[in-house]
C-alpha cells in the first residue's frame, strides 16, 4: 500500500468537502441539533401523572394520606367522574391510575391497624405501568410512616444507594447513548452518500482508472471524514458537559480512542453500502435501515439487551453501536478503564477490521457494476 496515493485521495476528498458547505454543516450541525432536541425530549422519569382519587372514607387520615401523593411531584390528583365504574377514567384515558380509599380507613389507622387502599393502574403501557407502580408503592410507604409513625406492620429497614447516577437523572443515561446513535448514523451517511454521488457523477470511474489500489481509496476516502466525525463528537461532548451537566468520570484519551474505532467502523459501513449500491437514494435507504433502526431498537439505547430473545441477544453483537453504547456510558458515568471495557473495545476493533476488509474487497476496479 502506498500511503502517498492514499494521501492524494484524501487531499482530493478534503477539497471536495471544502467546496460543499452542506457536508460540513451536516456533519457538525446535525449532531448538535439532534442531541439538544432529543436530549431534552427523551425522559424516562414520569412527573405529574394523572391519578384519580376516590376517597370513600372522607376522614382526616384519608386526606393526609392523599396529600402525600399530591405533594410528591409525581402525581396530579383528579376527582372521579360521575360514572359509577371505578375504572371509567382509565378507559377514557383521563388518568393513568385510580387510588381508592375504602371506608373505615381512618378508624383502622387511628387504632394502629393496617388500613387498606386499592390501586388500579392502566396496564396498556406495561413499561409505564411498572414505573408508576414503583412510584405508588414508595409514596404509599411514606404516607404510612406519617400516619403511623412507622410502616404497618414493622418491616426490615432497607437503605438503597444508586451508584454512578445518584439522582436517577434520565438525561445522564440518554445523552451518552444518543450520542452513539447519532454519530453512528451520521458517519454511515457521510461516506455512503458522498461516494455514491461520485458513482452517479462518473468521477469515481476516473479515480478507478488510475493505478490506485482499492485499500488506498478506502483509507483516503475515510481519512477526512474521520476528522470531521471526531469534530462532531467533540462538539457533542462539550454540549453534554455544558448544557446537560453530565459528569465525565473516565479517561479522555480512552474516550477519543474508542470514538476513533467506532467512527472508522461506521465510515467503513457507509463505504461498503456505497460500493454495493452506487446510487444515493438506495444508499440512503440502506444506511437508515442498517444503522438508525438497529441503533435505536437493538443497541440497548432504550430496551435492555438482556431481556431480548436469545437470537437477537447474539445478533446485536454485529452492531458496532451496541458496543460503543457500553463504552460511552461506562466512561461517562462509571469512569471505566481499559480493563473493564476490554470486551466491548475488542469487539469494536474486530468489527472495524472486518468492515474495512469488506469495503476494500468490494471496491472492484471494473467500470461496470
Amino acid at each position: 500500500m502506498d500511503l502517498g496515493s492514499a494521501g492524494a485521495v484524501a487531499s482530493k476528498e478534503v477539497r471536495h468537502i471544502l467546496r460543499d458547505p452542506f457536508t460540513i454543516a451536516f456533519a457538525l450541525g446535525v449532531p448538535v441539533l439532534l442531541v439538544s432536541f432529543f436530549g431534552f425530549v427523551i425522559d424516562f422519569n414520569y412527573r405529574d401523572v394523572a391519578l384519580v382519587l376516590e376517597d370513600r372514607d372522607k376522614s382526616s387520615f384519608s386526606r393526609r394520606f392523599a396529600e402525600a401523593f399530591s405533594s410528591s411531584g409525581y402525581f396530579l390528583l383528579k376527582p372521579p367522574t360521575a360514572s359509577a365504574a371505578v375504572a371509567a377514567d382509565l378507559e377514557r384515558d383521563r388518568a393513568s391510575g385510580v387510588l381508592v380509599i375504602e371506608p373505615g380507613f381512618g378508624k383502622k389507622a387511628a387504632s394502629g391497624l393496617a388500613a387498606e387502599v386499592q390501586v388500579l393502574v392502566d396496564g396498556a403501557d406495561n413499561s409505564k405501568a411498572g414505573v408508576l407502580l414503583g412510584y405508588l408503592e414508595t409514596v404509599a410507604a411514606i404516607a404510612s410512616r406519617r400516619l403511623y409513625g412507622r410502616g404497618p406492620p414493622p418491616l426490615p429497614e432497607t437503605r438503597t444507594r444508586f451508584l454512578f447516577n445518584p439522582e436517577l437523572n434520565s438525561r445522564w443515561f440518554v445523552v451518552p447513548g444518543l450520542t452513539a446513535v447519532i454519530i453512528g448514523l451520521l458517519s454511515v451517511l457521510l461516506t455512503a452518500l458522498t461516494v455514491a454521488r461520485e458513482w452517479e457523477n462518473g468521477s469515481m470511474e476516473l479515480l478507478l482508472s488510475t493505478p490506485v489500489r482499492p485499500i488506498e481509496i478506502v483509507l483516503g476516502k475515510m481519512a477526512p471524514y474521520v476528522a470531521l466525525a471526531l469534530g462532531a463528537m467533540a462538539t457533542v461532548w462539550i454540549l453534554a458537559r455544558v448544557v446537560f451537566g453530565l459528569p465525565f468520570a473516565g479517561s479522555r484519551l480512552l474516550y477519543v480512542a474508542s470514538c476513533l474505532v467506532f467512527i472508522v467502523t461506521s465510515l467503513s459501513q457507509g463505504l461498503l453500502i456505497s460500493v454495493l449500491t452506487r446510487q444515493q437514494q438506495i444508499a440512503m435507504q440502506f444506511s437508515i435501515m442498517s444503522s438508525l433502526l438497529p441503533s435505536m431498537l437493538l443497541s440497548g439505547f432504550i430496551f435492555p439487551i438482556e431481556s431480548m430473545p436469545a437470537f437477537f441477544h447474539y445478533f446485536t453483537a454485529i452492531l458496532p453501536v451496541r458496543w460503543f453504547m457500553v463504552v460511552s456510558r461506562g466512561i461517562f458515568l462509571k469512569g471505566a478503564g481499559p480493563v473493564e471495557l476490554a470486551g466491548p473495545l475488542a469487539a469494536m476493533v474486530l468489527l472495524a477490521a472486518a468492515m474495512v476488509a469488506l469495503a476494500n474487497g468490494n471496491f472492484k476496479k471494473d467500470l461496470e457494476p
